[in-house]
């Protein structure tokens, strides 16, 4: 086994533990990824207060949630399109609430202009799950773009750990911009090609 194996199958240990005792406690998965939005709430809090390497460590544990709440619907055999659903709009609570904590602290502080770059950086954030989701409603597949929710929530911790947040929101809101626009043409150019096939 490889060095990275190594660290990849230590990592992956405690998540197959608790994996398997939320499958022998019958723990549903919707409950699970509930758990996980509420410890990214109190993740927003400790933004909000200015804690950033605190925040760091409590997205990690958010992320474990968000992790095994599909393995678990898996072994359980719960997959549904509700669960989807469900773990869909859940996200969003957590990302969005991750910017409004960071919105207060910047208030708090008489930061303005960050206020408007989190605020901003937040819209084309949601923009980006929301474009990908319309699009799939007209087209097979708009997967585009580079700056999806795993992207932010790795660049959200790094911000929190090497306290450089506001480097951050620069990096997530200006690829934010691009995959949305990038996604809204994309969309576009697979709107004509079908029309222009269906007319041939």
């Amino acid at each position: 086994m490889t060095f990275t194996g190594t660290i990849g199958t230590l990592c992956l240990f405690p998540l197959r533990a608790i994996i398997a005792v939320s499958v022998a406690l019958r723990v549903h998965p919707n409950v699970l990824t509930l758990v996980g939005v509420l410890i990214n709430f109190v993740a927003a809090w400790a933004l909000a207060v200015g804690r950033f390497t605190l925040a760091g460590f409590i997205m990690i544990v958010a992320n474990i949630f968000d992790f095994i709440d599909g393995k678990v619907a898996e072994e359980l055999d719960l997959r549904s399109e509700f669960g989807g659903f469900w773990d869909s709009v859940m996200d969003r609570f957590s990302d969005i609430s991750l910017f409004i904590g960071l919105i207060y602290l910047y208030a708090q502080l008489g930061r303005t202009d960050y206020v408007i770059i989190t605020a901003l950086a937040m819209m084309f954030s949601v923009l980006t799950s929301y474009t990908r989701a319309r699009a799939e409603s007209i087209i097979e597949k708009c997967k585009v773009g580079f700056m999806e929710r795993p992207e932010r929530i790795v660049l959200f911790m790094i911000g929190a750990f090497t306290n450089r947040m506001a480097a951050v929101l620069w990096v997530i809101g200006v690829l934010s911009i691009v995959t949305v626009a990038d996604r809204i043409f994309y969309t576009w150019r697979e709107l004509n090609r079908t029309r222009i096939g269906a007319a041939a």
